[in-house]
């Protein structure tokens, strides 16, 4: 009956209730438990979990440094940093092309349907799959790994590339092709511009994720510290195993001041010395303030 009454009438409801969603959210609910069921997920099973959980992380403390095993923690580390550095170097001048031509306000249907479908074969597929696949092609070691972060990083770095491309002004774009310029004239002062900012934050992102999956590919023996990594758990040496833990946190932390030293000196223009000086907080807040 409140349905027919016109809007703003006192007795119509202002907040009606939305069937479809909550049939959804019953759906999914429905859908989890069963799911959970079905790979025998019980709490009886979680409880002993905890228990041989408690017992596992006892046996890691303290994390062991002694000995040659730093020397195999610095150099797995040092390894996997080399694949991660080169794989995403390599992945960027792929991508980069590949990127500007999957974005369909800038390529036509037969150039940027078939960059799109690069992208997608890229995407399709896990890493670690994609290094188990170059391990048996190429051998074992680190060609592997920086192949596998290789197609990785075209995969991520280029839709992310494409659609922000999509999203830009054309209006700068025709400006510049309205002064007569070339087509490479016209990406690079009319759509780079644009972008630069995201495609370096794409970038810098993709070389914090090959540090972690650098880790991951080296567990099927695709060089890194994976490798030790595994070793260490099948000798059941967890006292190394946290020091290596350790160690890879370490690692991500100095690719994360890394990401934000580059971006304060591309997009922000600042020194490396200035950024340590007044650091990314107060260089964010200063640049609020300069801009209001």
């Amino acid at each position: 009956m409140n349905a027919t009454l016109p809007a703003g009438h006192p007795s119509r409801d202002p907040f009606p209730a939305n069937w479809p969603a909550r049939i959804g959210w019953l759906a999914l609910l429905v859908y989890v438990v069963w799911a959970a069921a079905q790979l025998d997920f019980t709490w009886s099973r979680f409880v002993s979990g905890l228990d041989n959980a408690h017992r596992f992380l006892t046996r890691m403390f303290p994390p062991n440094f002694g000995g040659d095993k730093w020397e195999m923690i610095v150099k797995g580390l040092t390894e996997s940093l080399e694949i991660a550095i080169i794989a995403t170097a390599i992945g960027i001048v792929i991508a980069l092309p590949i990127g500007l031509m999957s974005a369909r306000n800038l390529a036509p249907v037969w150039i940027s349907w078939p960059a799109r479908l690069v992208v997608a074969l890229c995407r399709s597929f896990h890493p670690v799959i994609v290094a188990i696949i170059f391990v048996k092609a190429v051998g074992f070691g680190a060609i592997a790994g920086i192949g596998a972060l290789v197609i990785a990083s075209i995969g991520f770095i280029s839709k992310l590339f494409a659609e922000a491309i999509e999203e830009i002004s054309l209006k700068q774009v025709e400006a510049v092709r309205a002064s007569g310029a070339s087509f490479s004239n016209v990406l690079t002062f009319g759509v780079l511009p644009q972008v630069f900012g995201r495609f370096l934050g794409f970038c810098t992102y993709q070389l914090d994720s090959n540090l972690r999956n650098s880790t991951m590919v080296g567990i099927v023996g695709a060089g890194g510290v994976g490798g030790t990594l595994f070793a260490a758990f099948q000798r059941f040496d967890y006292d190394f195993v946290l020091a290596i833990l350790i160690s890879i946190i370490s690692l991500i932390f100095a690719g994360e001041i890394l990401s934000n030293i580059l971006r304060a000196v591309f997009l922000d223009n600042r020194t490396i010395s200035a950024w340590f000086a007044r650091g990314p907080a107060t260089k964010v807040i200063a640049k609020r303030g300069e801009e209001e």
